[in-house]
Order: structure tokens, then sequence, then C-alpha cells
């Protein structure tokens, strides 16, 4: 089946046939051309797409293969969401060990882009957790791969952004927890001095992570609110489950609602309703790690071009220096958006030789697409990220040069032999140029 789609950014789209899978144990079906894997396509920009190509769609591969209850180690097939292992193993006393911001991904994706957490600085990337993958090439051939066994294969799948073959299962060690519910800790902050302040201070927090204030300049440059939790080790007089209840955004507007005046209304109110001392709370952990799901189509907000996402890290020396040059760049465009995180990326190793987590500070934002200035705008934060000796992150992007890919991941020529040679991406098209 052909479909134009697009990525949950919604730019780019593309036209690419579209192929469901169902059984792991089968091999893949035919394909013309070149095919690429695709789970719950949360990915930001390009790489979860195959223009003129084909798309085979993991989600049908969802099913729990075995879980050891006494030492959290669970096996499933990778088209299963997170949402679908926590609401299983949370009962049971166990969570993943490392979530996006999102958990309606597939473990597959997140082994694909060794996707990171608010506790990377204590747990690192979710590649580090998991202890075995089978990985189903074009040719037929089975590769069952982990830290200790084909372990070159391991560190090509892990962050390779489905580029080595097809994740079929993955086995994950998971995080003992005494319940769904966490202390939180928030608070205010004026300036990104105090943002690397805090962030020294919380370094035994699991958690922590800063919304900032995007369009703040001058002696406010970098204001935000910071946020830390850990889980409770006990259970809150109050157990209600927040459950699933979701709001939608109904449609699609003609044009983006993230703009100047909603922006600067929504960062006013947003920083000045964070309190200056800090605010204590037992909260479930869904609100904490999944605010945005609580919003079904909530990327439609941003209109029918759609928005690009954003994401860097910055070395620790040149981390204060860069990253307020690229608030300052930021807020001077009045480009952005309400979703704007900072935090730090500790010095616990990812796995993979395209993963993007290493040690430094991380900026994520959005973007609404308004064509040539917000490309040109992200070109601009590319030549600073680049001069500190940083990375851009390939699942949320859809427009960085080969050049700034290759600065960001240094071990690309070292991956090239593990590319399955019939699978491809729009992303990966791109950077690779005429290699």
């Amino acid at each position: 089946m052909a479909s134009a789609g697009g990525s949950w950014g919604r730019y780019p789209r593309a036209e690419q046939r579209l192929i469901a899978l169902s059984d792991r144990k089968a091999s893949l079906p035919h394909f013309d051309g070149t095919a690429l894997p695709h789970g719950n396509g949360r990915s930001y920009g390009d790489s979860c797409l195959n223009p003129g190509g084909s798309l085979l769609l993991s989600r049908g591969l969802d099913r729990h293969i075995d879980f050891e209850p006494e030492c959290g180690i669970v096996e499933c097939e990778a088209g299963m969401l997170l949402s679908e292992l926590l609401d299983l193993v949370v009962p049971q006393g166990w969570f993943v060990p490392v979530t996006p911001g999102t958990r309606l991904v597939t473990l597959g994706g997140a082994v694909a882009n060794d996707v990171h957490g608010k506790n990377h600085h204590v747990a690192g990337s979710f590649g580090r957790h998991v202890l075995g993958l089978e990985l189903l090439r074009s040719d037929g051939q089975r590769l069952a791969c982990g830290p200790g066994n084909a372990a070159d294969w391991f560190a090509a799948t892990v962050g390779g952004l489905g580029l080595t073959g097809l994740i079929t299962r993955v086995r994950l060690q998971l995080r003992r927890i005494r319940g769904p519910w966490l202390h939180t800790q928030t608070r205010r902050f004026e300036r990104l001095e105090d943002f690397f302040a805090l962030s020294a201070q919380s370094a035994s927090s699991e958690y922590s992570v800063a919304w900032i204030d995007c369009l703040a300049r001058g002696s406010s440059l970098g204001r935000g609110v910071f946020m830390q939790a850990e889980h409770a080790t006990a259970m809150p007089d109050r157990r209600q489950h927040p459950g699933h209840r979701r709001l939608a955004m109904p449609f699609s507007p003609p044009f983006s609602l993230v703009n100047r005046l909603s922006l600067r209304a929504f960062n006013t109110l947003y920083f000045h309703r964070a309190p200056r001392r800090p605010r204590q709370r037992t909260v479930h952990y869904e609100p904490f790690f999944y605010p945005l799901d609580t919003v079904a189509d909530w990327n439609r907000m941003y209109g029918p071009r759609g928005f690009l996402q954003y994401q860097c890290v910055i070395p620790p020396a040149d981390a204060p220096a860069a990253t307020a040059e690229l608030l300052e760049r930021i807020a001077s465009s009045r480009q952005g958006s309400f979703l704007v995180v900072l935090k730090q990326f500790g010095s616990l190793p990812s796995p993979g030789m395209l993963s993007f987590p290493r040690q430094g500070t991380t900026l994520a934002l959005d973007f609404p697409f308004l064509g040539k200035q917000t490309l040109d705008l992200l070109s601009r934060l590319d030549g600073i990220v680049a001069t500190a000796g940083g990375a851009v992150y390939p699942a949320k992007d859809a427009r960085m040069s080969a050049r700034m890919f290759a600065t960001s991941f240094p071990r690309w020529r070292e991956f090239l032999p593990f590319v399955d040679p019939r699978f491809s991406s729009g992303l990966w098209r791109r950077v690779m140029g005429d290699e």
C-alpha cells in the first residue's frame, strides 16, 4: 500500500509503500528498492522516513515473550510500546530503566535511537540496559547480538537508526520500584547560571530536568523551572491512578498556534506560576514523565507546515558559554516553542557507534516551520554546536548537513560495513551524499 506520510513533526512528507509485519519468525516480505523499519512514528524528522521506498511497519510485533519478575528481565517483540510494557511490569514492581518524554515509542525504536531520559546522569542511555536483541537482515540472516555476543553488531544496531536490519525482539533489564509514585521537587530559577548550579546540587537525584523560557534575554537569559524526582519508597495516602484520560487536538489549524504572541504569554505565565522556593509533591509517574501524552495529536497545533525539533549536546567545558549563545540566538530570532528542555548528560558512555547521548548539556526545542528563516536559524545553531565540539540528534532532525553529521558522529565510517545494503532512510541518504 502506498501512502503519503510524515514524521511526528509533520515535516518533511514522503510517498512510501507501507508493509505491515505480524510474525517475527517470518522472513522479511518482498519489497522493491529499499526498506526501513518503522515503529510508532514518533521520530521528528526524516530518520523514520524512506521517500520512494518501503516502510516495514513493526507495530504488529507487539507480543510479550518472557518476564522474570524475580530479577526484572523482560523480553518482548520490538513493536511493543513502552506504555504496553509499563502496564505489564509496573504492577509487579518494575520500571523501564530509561524513558524518553513519551511512552508511545516502540522498544525497537528506543534501541534504534538509543533514547535517553531525565536520569542519564545516573543511568546512561537506553542501550546500556539492553541485554540482547535479534536482528533480521534483508538476506534472511538472523543475528542474536548483545554486549557480550556479536558485540560489534550490537554496537552498530543500538543507535543505528534502523539501518542495520529489522530488530524483531529485545531483552531488557528493568529497574526495581516500590510503586508508581514519585517524590518531586519544583522551583524556578532566574538565569542560566542558576541551572548549572542546581544541576550540580541535584546530581544525586535520579531524575532532573529544566524547562527554559526561550524568549528571555539580558539578565534573564536562560531563566526557567527546575524539576527533580525520585521513586517513592512508600505509597502515599492517595492511591488513585491518573488513568489514560486524554485530551485531543481535533483538527489541524490553518496556521501555527505557536507564534510570538502565544509563546510570550505562555512562557511568562508558566515561569511565574512556578514557586521561588522548592515545592515538594508526590505524584504518579505519568504526568512527570509524559505530560504531552495526555494530548492526542498535539503536533497538529503547529499547523499544516509542521515543525522542526532541534536537539543538541554541548561538551562540559564549553557548555555554559555555548548554551548561552544558543539561547541568545534563539531569543533574538523570536522563534521557538513552549517545549524547551535543558538537562545534563552524565559520563556513562553510550554503547552505540551512532549513539547521540554523551557527557554534556543538552538543549531541545521545537520550531514552527517558517521556511528559509527557520532553516537558516538552525544552520546557525549548528555552527555554534560544531565549534563547541557538540552533536545534533538525528531522531529529531530533518535538515542537518553531511558535514554536521560527520562532526556529530566521528565513528560513522566504522558504522558503514554494518548497514544493510537494502535498508535506507531519507536522513541517511541526505547525510551520506555520494558516499
